[in-house]
């Protein structure tokens, strides 16, 4: 079988249809690109130019004509430096002229350009290099979107239900105080931080639509007392407003603004038929703005806040660095509490309790102390009140009475004549968060402490009406031998009929009647009186009397003459650490 002419596999008149598809695809000639590209140019929704190196405009298109509100013809041949508006702007027009001298290929930035009515409109700029062919300049109006970034903003920065500027823009402003520049107006900066008093039973009993009206009608009056002065007005949340003084001339004007706006509330709010009261209270904080930061700022501010609410509502309370201080101390105290008995940081220190007829030691007070690594040594005062309210009563009183009866249990083994009876503080938290009578008896068992030595002191308030578990815990306290002294005798009910049916010991009188028998020359007779008609009726119920803070011979004299069985104070020892104890039993 022979192939086609022309050899085999070739096509006849191949060759000849190449070139003729070869001819059909020449090039189309520059001057019909040229004329695509200049309607591209002159129909393009994008406002465009171009330019010569120079910076000569050689055309513009009907988009920019209509942008600058002229027709593109009037803008051919205008220098690009008018143009841009970038006359007396070298580092633009140094930008410009890197593009164009080929230093660089593009720039890009937003100018205002003058329209021809004498308007003005924002816009982006980017000059570009197309080769060896004019400068392309494309302009694009962005001032729509900047106006539409601008009500976003608005919408995010402000409270939908007062217009106030919201907590965002709040923090921004007052960062923004904070950060002045030294030297700049007063220096001071200054924040009124309010919250209404009762809002809580508007929205409750009147539904939160009335809420929010009066919310409204609140801003409205923060705005007048606000606005003379040019200060800001923020609702920070809720039924929280704050006002900035960003140029203070002082604590005086910040506490003026207080009380106005104290004044303008104390009309009631007329709100959808409703006549309501509302009051306010707030916190005033005043200060220099160097060294300032706004979170610290809105911290102090809350703290007296919370400082004007405790102290009666109603009211503005200015920051107190001083309460500030004691507020933080006792919240360092309140967090490290738990972990410090764990970590034995307390100790025990015992006051001596004296027979005032012999003078013989007949018992000792144990107190406690934090031997704090920051704070130093704290007496009582300074942490039961808190370990009260955190409940690390229990455990630090645990810890206390079981310290206290080991070491009774060593005088007793080293001295057992002396019968030295060991005098513990028992909180009412734990009487009633603790299984007290089960404590005391593991920690006699375990520490081998006959009960008869052991008494508990409680306070007078704690006792006085008892029923259901605290009297059953005196009870069983009672029985199990243990002492029960009643403390501070004398600063409560003083019911002492009632006093007779508990299973009560002793009483220690408070310490104020012992300040009647301070001065010889000037005796009280009302307080010696009082005591002597006390320790009667005491012995009478078959309870010993002790008096607390005695701190003179005089004093222990006439206590004794009057019946008081015991005494306790500085005048026979000060607290003291148990070797010291040791050597008075010698």
């Amino acid at each position: 079988m022979g192939g086609p002419p022309g050899g085999p596999g070739v096509e006849p008149d191949s060759t000849a249809q190449v070139v003729t598809q070869s001819h059909n695809l020449a090039p189309r000639s520059h001057d019909a690109e040229l004329r695509d590209y200049r309607a591209a140019f002159a129909v393009a929704r994008a406002a465009m130019a171009l330019l010569g190196p120079d910076g000569v405009v050689l055309a513009a298109n009907g988009a920019l004509g209509t942008l600058l509100g002229t027709s593109p013809e009037r803008l051919t041949s205008l220098d690009a430096d008018a143009l841009l508006g970038i006359d007396g702007d070298p580092h633009a027009q140094a930008a410009f002229h890197d593009v164009a001298s080929g230093r660089r290929d593009s720039l890009r930035c937003t100018r205002r350009l003058t329209r021809q009515d004498g308007g003005s409109v924002r816009a982006e700029l980017t000059l570009s290099r197309t080769g060896t062919r004019p400068l392309l300049l494309t302009v694009e109006d962005v001032g729509e979107r900047d106006t539409l970034r601008e009500q976003l903003r608005h919408l995010q920065m402000h409270d939908a239900v007062t217009r106030l500027p919201n907590r965002a823009l709040f923090f921004e402003r007052l960062a923004a105080a904070c950060e002045a520049a030294p030297g700049r107006g007063t220096g001071r900066i200054g924040v009124c931080y309010l919250n209404l008093d009762g809002f809580k039973a508007v929205n409750d009993t009147l539904g939160h639509r009335i809420g929010d009206e009066l919310l409204a009608a609140v801003a409205a009056r923060l705005l007048a007392c606000a606005e003379p002065g040019g200060h800001l007005v923020a609702r920070l949340g809720g039924d929280e407003f704050a006002l900035l003084l960003r140029e203070s001339t002082g604590t005086g004007q910040a506490t003026a603004l207080a009380d106005a706006v104290l004044t303008a509330f104390q009309q009631p709010f007329d709100v959808a038929g409703h006549r309501l009261a509302v009051s306010a209270s707030i916190g005033v904080v005043e200060r220099e703005a160097a060294g300032t930061s706004a979170t610290g700022l809105m911290q102090a501010a809350d703290t007296t806040l919370y400082w004007a609410k405790a102290d009666g509502k109603a009211r503005w309370t200015l920051f107190d660095p001083e309460r500030n201080e004691h507020r933080m101390t006792r919240q360092a105290l309140s967090r490290t509490l738990r972990q410090a008995v764990e970590r034995g940081e307390f100790v025990l220190e015992y006051q001596p309790l004296v027979a005032l007829d012999t003078g013989e030691l007949r018992g000792v007070e144990a107190l406690v102390r934090w031997e704090h690594p920051h704070f130093g040594r704290l007496a009582p005062g300074r942490f039961i009140g808190l370990a009260e309210e955190d409940g690390s009563i229990v455990q630090l009183g645990r810890w206390v009475l079981a310290e206290s009866c080991r070491q009774a249990r060593e005088w007793q083994r080293a001295y057992p004549d002396a019968a030295l009876v060991v005098s513990v503080n028992v909180a009412v938290r734990q009487v009633w968060d603790s299984d007290l009578v089960a404590d005391v008896a593991a920690i006699l068992a375990e520490t081998g402490l006959p009960a008869r030595l052991l008494q508990l002191e409680l306070t007078e308030s704690a006792v006085m009406g008892s029923a259901g578990r605290p009297l059953q815990v005196l009870h069983a306290l009672h029985e199990m031998g243990v002492r029960i002294a009643i403390d501070d005798f004398g600063t409560g009910y003083s019911n002492l009929a009632y006093m007779s049916r508990l299973p009560v010991s002793a009483l220690k009188l408070d310490g104020s009647f012992v300040q009647g028998f301070r001065s010889a020359e000037h005796p009280n007779p009302a307080d010696e009186t009082i005591v002597e008609a006390l320790v009667q009726l005491a012995h009478r119920l078959g309870l010993t009397v002790t008096a607390e803070c005695v701190e003179s011979a005089e004093q222990a004299e006439r206590l004794r003459r009057i019946g008081c069985d015991t005494g306790q104070g500085w005048h026979w020892s000060r607290p003291v650490a148990a070797e010291a104890i040791s050597e008075l039993l010698r």
